[in-house]
């Protein structure tokens, strides 16, 4: 049987048609993860391929797919290619694989593609699935494929992974698994697995072997392969590339994807460099101007946090911050709506263009029905995930890339100091780093740059459950 790192040098040619030619790490890998006992077996069942961003592990993946689906002598045998969702399943490896077949004409001849489909004269296929458990159960896969397992996250992923489980009763049977690190206590199947070779200060626990030799990053124990790699070894990973990757990204989000480490999902939002280089010292708020179009933030509480109304306005590329109010409420003396964010609306509204007022209707609906009815727009935008997730990330990026024309004031900047972000597949959420911690004017900003920037998706994410929960929050304050 022709090896992996062989059938790779026979068959695989890259984007450009040139040869792919494996680097001397890459193949000292391979050649171990696919080593055969005298039987005839593979020796690891679970291998794990993982190692920073750009480094080729989906090439990689896809590869393995091929080389098993052609060579693995056990036609026909069905190889499956899985991922976080669809989408992704079929855009990534089972894409790459189709690319590679269609620039070889020797695999071309001897396979038949179609969209969720691979199938060779041989007789074995590959598919690639959705995340449905319940449809691959009673499976007989030689090959499964798992790119990025950090975005396993959910019970519905685990289940998959669970009966995606390799066979026993097949001579050969193993899963591949491309991924680089997840984020801790959120990628739990991933950490499992990186913790059966790893402790939790990240040291080699005991029993691990190491067949490539100590100084490098190979670990077996039982029938599980992992690579783990925090080096960049391939040519393309150049210190400039990395310059920029540092200077876009957050610092989390670098170690992981770059440095190939576990890392919280929760950090500062904003970096204060950032922050306070997007303050102008000669800029103040706009005198009343009706060709000034603001966008307009509401976040309103009873009791205990503060109400905001913030307001910005687009000029050019840029976000600068208008007229902005705070008001805190207390047990004692609760917010009086009308007098205070109603009155502070509807003077922006007189003296300015409001495009739109953002707000959460959870508190603040009667007072939205009496603006609306002095013409002013309001458009619900509830305090949903999903909608904190799109201001956040709105809000994030203008200040990562200094979009943002802020002018001082020491009260704002501390609230973004406090400010937390949750890194999310969909973007960053904004949280707070301690409940003692006031950032609604950071909130309110938020939703302001939301509509801005053309983000804000209105009522229609607004969730029964959500203000179930709004509500049972409003009662335990009550009670405490």
């Amino acid at each position: 049987m022709i090896t992996l790192t062989d059938f790779i040098d026979q068959f695989a040619i890259k984007e450009d048609r040139q040869p792919l030619h494996l680097e001397d790490h890459q193949r000292r890998i391979l050649d171990e993860a696919f080593r055969f006992d005298e039987n005839g077996r593979l020796v690891y069942r679970t291998i794990i391929y993982s190692a920073p961003k750009k480094s080729g592990k989906t090439a990689v993946n896809s590869l393995v797919c091929l080389w098993w689906a052609f060579c693995g002598g056990q036609s026909p045998d069905e190889i499956i290619v899985a991922a976080n969702d669809l989408d992704q399943s079929i855009s990534r490896v089972f894409d790459a694989a189709k690319g590679f077949i269609n620039r070889n004409p020797v695999l071309k001849q001897k396979a038949e593609l179609q969209r969720l489909l691979i199938r060779l004269d041989n007789d074995t296929t590959i598919k690639a699935i959705p995340n449905d458990f319940a449809g691959e159960s009673g499976g007989s896969q030689g090959c499964v494929s798992l790119d990025e397992l950090w975005g396993y996250m959910s019970e519905k992923s685990r289940r998959l992974f669970e009966e995606l489980t390799w066979i026993p009763t097949k001579k050969n049977s193993f899963r591949f698994v491309s991924t680089y690190a997840g984020w801790t206590e959120e990628s739990l199947l991933l950490e499992e697995l990186y913790h059966r070779i790893f402790d939790k200060q990240g040291n080699v626990k005991p029993g691990v072997n190491r067949p490539l030799g100590e100084d490098f990053p190979v670990y077996t124990v039982g029938d599980l392969f992992m690579y783990w790699d925090h080096e960049a070894r391939m040519p393309w990973q150049t210190p400039a590339y990395y310059e920029s990757q540092r200077a876009d990204l957050r610092l989390n989000t670098y170690l992981r994807l770059h440095e190939n480490k576990w890392v919280s999902n929760e950090s500062s939002l904003f970096d204060m460099e950032d922050w306070d280089k997007c303050v102008d010292p000669g800029y103040s708020p706009p005198l009343p101007n009706k060709s000034i179009r603001l966008y307009v933030g509401a976040d309103a509480s009873v009791k205990r946090d503060r109400s905001t109304v913030v307001s910005v306005y687009r000029e050019g590329n840029s976000v600068k911050l208008g007229p902005f109010r705070v008001w805190q409420p207390s047990p004692g003396q609760p917010m009086d709506y009308e007098a205070t964010m109603e009155s502070f609306i509807d003077e922006l509204a007189k003296s300015y263009h409001v495009a739109g007022v953002y707000y959460d209707p959870f508190q603040f609906h009667r007072s939205a029905t009496t603006l609306t009815q002095k013409g002013v727009k309001m458009v619900e935008l509830p305090q949903t995930v999903g909608n904190m997730t799109d201001a956040g990330q709105a809000l994030y990026d203008l200040v990562k890339h200094r979009n943002l024309t802020l002018y001082e004031d020491d009260e704002l900047r501390r609230e973004a100091s406090f400010a937390v972000g949750k890194e999310t597949p969909r973007g960053m959420r904004i949280v707070k780093e301690k409940a003692a911690h006031k950032i609604d004017a950071i909130i309110a900003l938020a939703m302001a740059v939301c509509g801005a920037v053309g983000q804000a998706g209105g009522g229609a994410e607004a969730m029964l459950d959500f203000y179930k929960r709004k509500i049972e929050e409003q009662q335990a304050a009550q009670n405490s």
